[in-house]
């Protein structure tokens, strides 16, 4: 029996109901819209199920106390909107992706004197 989307009741040979997560194939998306913080919304297959893990994330009963593998679950999620973080601010990144660590400082003091350039030539002009 499905509770939602993404938990499953068992019952076993005793009778004992036990829940466990239907599946831990979830795509997690990392997307920046107006503000600050990126949109994660999660994915199992074509089905969006963010609101499903918001309600489950915030229930007022703990879902580890009932779940069995809510703990590895929970890893495997964290794990997973982190490199979806990761993956959005690199496409974000101005910075070049095929330099080795040298040229990419050599590059990083290169745009900062750039972006400086208007404040030194203020300056220099009002001396």
């Amino acid at each position: 029996m499905a509770v939602s989307h993404i938990v499953t009741q068992y019952e076993d040979e005793q009778g004992n109901v036990y829940y466990k997560m239907k599946t831990h194939a979830i795509e997690v998306h990392a997307t920046q819209t107006s503000g600050l913080a990126p949109v994660i919304t999660y994915w199992m297959g074509e089905k969006e199920i963010t609101d499903d893990i918001r309600s489950l994330r915030f229930s007022p009963r703990p879902p580890s106390s009932y779940i069995q593998d809510y703990d590895e679950f929970q890893a495997m999620l964290y794990a997973k909107e982190q490199h979806a973080i990761n993956e959005l601010y690199e496409q974000m990144s101005i910075k070049p992706k095929n330099m080795s660590s040298g040229k990419q400082m050599l590059w990083s003091f290169f745009v900062i004197v750039i972006a400086m350039l208007p404040l030194f030539v203020a300056i220099w002009w009002f001396k």
